[in-house]
């Protein structure tokens, strides 16, 4: 019964938007959006010492028909390589496309179609219904869908029984200075099935097909807030797993202006792993971590700023420490960083540059990164050197050009460049 019922929902949901994608598109009042064309550029070793030049070509699009409250938004984008083809080349992606009434009996907005859904636990892109109720200081959102289809393909997914995710949330400031919000998402996810090589009772090897149940995700999460001004603030989020019975994640963030040229902060999490139901990561020891960090940001004048920041991360049976000392600028940033302990030892230097000149005709960058690190005391150390250059040129308003060359050295990739070139436009038209 429950099957019927979401295949039933399924094809309600892909009625109703082709019906009401029609009049959205055909009598718009505005549209706009923009045009994006890259282009990028590298080298890829399929063996130790074959390898492949690949020019992989983005072509994306972004539309919106507007009219009243009425809107119809798409985002999509089209992947194929130039130089050598991949096996699923070539590949149109649908991230967006669903309508939107906004404002009815000024309380409600209702979405149609392919959206995004914005989650710590599980966000991502659905194909479905998105409710939002707002009145005064008190808001309500709900969803329900199926999840998108490999590759975010132009069709809805077929097992929908199998790969749908549900939710809500409730938030309200109506307390003075709190924000406060209750939430919930059950998600699940069907792996493809696949063929491996195993062995039998006598230990000869034969093809077995690896068939998994769907995974779920299924948390309640809680959200506390309090900001009371310009002084400190201070922001919390706890996660419950459903499935588990237990806690996944405690976030705990503030900030404190100490004057006007010294800003401080203070960070907090516990965390256990985030595994899928039904997963067979499930079975495994593993261990829960605890983190906390402390920094600083100190204002020398009108272009330069001291940034430091210093933090533990506590592991079940060992611990690991990082030192971040950094000084941002008009003209740039340059950032020192050290890590030592359980996590490995680690010392990196960058830089950063970026200025724009011609009143914002053209935008040259430069970046430079040196990294030393080894992954325990015993280790040999290695070495990571990265650069980038670009420029970045805006002939006028609506039209962006981004050059960029990037260049990789360390005992994996040896002399490793690469190139990426886009082009933007933006438009905005009235009827």
């Amino acid at each position: 019964m429950l099957n019927n019922r979401r295949t039933k929902m399924k094809k309600l949901i892909s009625l109703l938007s082709g019906l009401l994608l029609i009049p959205a598109a055909v009598f718009p009042q505005n549209i706009n959006g923009r045009i994006s064309s890259s282009i990028y550029t590298f080298q890829r070793f399929d063996t130790a010492n074959v390898s492949g030049n690949y020019v992989r070509s983005y072509q994306m699009l972004n539309l919106n028909f507007n009219k009243d409250n009425v809107s119809l938004r798409s985002y999509m984008n089209l992947e194929t390589d130039l130089a050598n083809k991949l096996e699923n080349d070539p590949v149109l992606g649908f991230y967006n496309l669903y309508l939107e009434v906004r404002d009815i009996f000024k309380v409600a907005t209702i979405k149609l179609g392919r959206q995004p859904l914005f989650n710590s636990v599980a966000g991502g892109v659905f194909d479905g219904l998105n409710l939002n109720l707002k009145k005064d200081n008190y808001n309500l959102t709900a969803y329900y869908g199926g999840n998108a289809p490999a590759y975010d393909k132009f069709r809805l997914i077929d097992n929908w029984n199998e790969n749908y995710i549900l939710g809500g949330k409730f938030s309200t400031d109506a307390l003075k200075n709190f924000q406060i919000s209750l939430s919930y998402i059950n998600k699940n996810f069907k792996p493809e099935a696949y063929w491996a090589t195993r062995l039998d009772a006598e230990l000869n090897p034969i093809k077995v097909l690896i068939e998994n149940n769907s995974n779920q995700f299924k948390f309640a999460s809680a959200e506390v807030n309090y900001d009371p001004g310009k002084i400190f603030s201070i922001n919390t989020r706890y996660d419950y797993d459903l499935n588990f019975d237990r806690t996944s994640k405690f976030e705990l963030d503030g900030n404190l202006a100490a004057s006007k040229k010294l800003n401080l902060d203070f960070y907090y999490n516990f965390r256990s792993p985030l595994i899928r139901y039904n997963s067979i990561f499930s079975v495994f020891d593993y261990g829960n971590t605890q983190e906390v960090e402390v920094g600083a940001n100190y204002i020398l004048n009108k272009i330069f700023t001291i940034t430091g920041r210093y933090g533990n991360v506590i592991y079940q049976d060992d611990n690991s420490q990082r030192v971040t000392v950094g000084l941002t600028s008009n003209y740039g940033s340059f950032t020192y960083r050290k890590t030592f302990g359980y996590a490995g030892e680690l010392d990196a230097l960058s830089l950063y540059s970026a200025y724009t000149l011609l009143n914002g005709l053209i935008t040259p960058s430069v970046g430079l990164t040196y990294t030393k690190y080894k992954l325990s005391e015993s280790s040999d150390v290695n070495d990571l050197a990265a650069l980038l250059a670009g420029i970045n040129v805006r002939p006028f308003g609506l039209v962006s050009i981004d050059l960029q060359g990037q260049y990789m050295n360390n005992k994996i990739y040896k002399n490793d460049y690469r190139f990426f070139l886009k082009l933007d436009y933006w438009f905005n038209t009235n009827f």
